[in-house]
């Protein structure tokens, strides 16, 4: 069935319907931009009848419903009903509307993206040049209808009254469309240059009023969802939508401020007032929560299917993927909300359980779905000693067989129906992540960037084991707390690994890295490892044993004695098997030892300078 129909139809036709209010904009559209110059382009356009592009509408009163507003610069009375929305064409409508159908100035900007007000005119004389003349015809004035020089001092165009317009002979564009008042007045106090506007009238108005534009009508049969893709595919040339605001725009339309609701009444922060004390929930995106919301909703549903013995396509999808979160009911978010709220706060406590303490060391952050919509099951369920071993199996499992890397819709719907099924019953199969999940040996070698998760979750896990500072002595977590500067440097510094020609790749994977304290670093500088840990000891402000100090750096999975023997190698093998064996137990998996990892791009090696 067709969902659309194409036509033409005229230019003052389509900006009557504007400014009456049949055609208005979804409030999903962004503000009006188009600037001085692109407004001139267009008049220019229209007046030479050069195509300006299709006109994308769509009509009201099907499935997709969204709040409304008019066009930039109409105002309407209350209850004013559009029959038909702009999809694409909202620019170039506004602008035409601003500067040909109404008398107030043209919203736009200048060159230097400076907010200005326009009033257009034609210099008709010298729009009767030809059609390559015209934009050297086209007029701008401020509000004032004046155009002033030398610092506002002289004036060289005054068009303030009607009188003047006609005596200056300009044409103003917003009487293009109906020129009669105009015309009337010219007629009475300037007969002896009506014949000469009667030609500007042919040669430049004409083409304004004959002018038609292609207009591609959406049937209102159509589905909320293809129309926001096709919303997306038409606005190549504007800022890409997010899925929150598209879901605002349809709330909205049911007088629900989804906006309002996340980011609080003053909408003035850009983090969500829910989560501000949260340390670890303060980057979780309202895309994300409307996922969580998704999930709730079509895990519900699906039961309710299965409950009454539907089978096949008559079953619902758990799903997180963007059709069906844009076509998630307000019903749902509002049934959902507060529990997927504590399922995120309750999913803060768990990673502080697991020892993190800082959202910079978080290696998923779509992870963080499944596992708040897991815990809004749950409740306080997942406190009990059973339930946290499996949750935290299932985690370290993403984030170690790296499986959150990449399109995670699927895997999150996945992963909620593997987890309830498997924390409810423990005869259930394990949940396809911690299946899949594996972590090979060699991986540990290419591991550089710490915006891998497996590299965030293996500082994680040391934090988490009482990794200590070198100088300060106490535990990292507390450090980091307090704000000491903490961050990941290498054990054997980079300028002597590159003294004793260690390949770079080596000395910067992270089996030759920890974290440390800025002030640690300071005193490790470029010396070697049996230089540095005897300056740290006799330091007078650490006053460390040599036992002290092996401690430390057993907290980390050093040796110390391959340390104070200066043996790289040696170390390497001993840290690497030491880094492994955390891993595997947090999977509680063993890792894969053969085969070869595949190696990061080395132009995204991290190579902090030690000082």
């Amino acid at each position: 069935m067709s969902t659309f129909d194409s036509t033409k139809t005229g230019l003052s036709t389509l900006l009557d319907e504007i400014v009456l209010g049949k055609l208005q904009l979804p409030d999903f559209q962004r503000g009006w931009v188009w600037d001085d110059e692109h407004i001139r382009s267009l008049l220019v356009s229209i007046a030479r009848s050069f195509p300006i592009g299709a006109v994308m509408l769509l009509e009201t009163g099907g499935e997709a419903r969204f709040q409304v507003r008019p066009a930039e610069g109409v105002t309407l009375p209350d209850g004013v009903e559009p029959e038909r929305l702009i999809l694409d064409g909202q620019q170039r409508l506004t602008s035409l509307t601003q500067a040909l159908r109404l008398e107030v100035p043209v919203n736009t900007r200048d060159d230097k993206k400076r907010e200005i007000g326009r009033h257009y005119y034609f210099d008709i004389e010298k729009a009767l040049q030809g059609p390559e003349g015209l934009a050297d015809a086209i007029v701008g004035v401020d509000a004032t209808r004046v155009l002033k020089t030398n610092f506002g001092r002289d004036i060289q165009l005054d068009l303030s009254t009607t009188e003047k317009e006609i005596a200056e002979f300009h044409f103003p564009c917003d009487q293009i469309l109906n020129s009669d008042r105009w015309e009337e007045r010219l007629n009475s106090v300037a007969q002896d240059k009506f014949n000469r506007y009667m030609e500007f009238r042919v040669n430049v108005l004409k083409p304004f009023r004959e002018y038609l534009l292609p207009v591609i009508v959406l049937q209102r049969n159509t589905s909320k969802a293809a129309v926001c893709l096709v919303f997306e595919k038409v606005n190549t040339g504007g800022v890409s939508l997010s899925v929150f605001e598209l879901v605002t725009a349809t709330y909205a339309a049911d007088n629900f401020n989804l906006r309002t609701e996340w980011y609080g009444p003053k909408q003035s922060s850009k983090k969500p007032p829910r989560f501000a004390a949260s340390l670890l929930l303060r980057d979780t995106e309202p895309t994300d929560f409307l996922q969580g919301i998704s999930l709730l909703h079509t895990y519900e549903r699906r039961q309710a299917d299965l409950a009454a013995g539907r089978t096949g396509k008559e079953v619902t999808a758990v799903s997180a993927k963007r059709e069906h979160v844009l076509v998630t009911p307000l019903s749902a978010y509002k049934k959902w909300s507060e529990p997927l709220t504590k399922g995120f706060l309750e999913a803060e406590q768990f990673l502080r359980h697991l020892g993190f303490h800082h959202p910079k060391f978080l290696p998923y952050r779509a992870q963080l779905v499944p596992l708040a919509a897991a815990l809004a099951h749950l409740g306080e369920r997942w406190l009990e000693p059973q339930m946290q071993d499996k949750l935290t199996r299932w985690f370290w499992s993403g984030v170690f067989g790296e499986l959150y890397g990449g399109a995670t819709e699927t895997r999150i719907a996945i992963d909620l129906q593997d987890l309830l099924a498997w924390l409810d019953d423990e005869g259930t199969p394990e949940p396809t992540t911690v299946v899949a999940a594996g972590f090979q040996a060699s991986r540990l070698d290419t591991l550089r960037t710490r915006t891998s998760a497996a590299y965030r979750g293996l500082y994680v896990l040391l934090q988490n084991q009482g990794a200590r500072d070198f100088f300060y002595k106490a535990q990292m977590v507390e450090i980091d707390r307090n704000e000491k500067g903490v961050d990941i440097h290498h054990i054997f510094p980079r300028k002597w690994c590159i003294a004793q020609d260690i390949p770079r790749r080596t000395f910067n994977s992270i089996v030759n890295k920890t974290a440390i304290s800025l002030k640690a670093n300071r005193k490790i500088g470029g010396h070697a490892p049996s230089a540095y840990l005897g300056a740290l000891q006799s330091d007078p402000k650490v006053k460390m044993s040599a036992d002290g100090m092996d401690e430390i750096l057993r907290s980390h999975c050093i040796d110390p004695e391959v340390m104070r023997a200066d043996d790289f190698q040696g170390f390497y093998e001993l840290r690497k098997a030491a880094l492994l064996r955390l891993i595997e137990k947090a999977m509680q998996k063993a890792a894969i030892r053969s085969g070869v990892a595949e190696a990061e791009n080395p132009d995204e090696d991290e190579d902090e300078d030690d000082e």
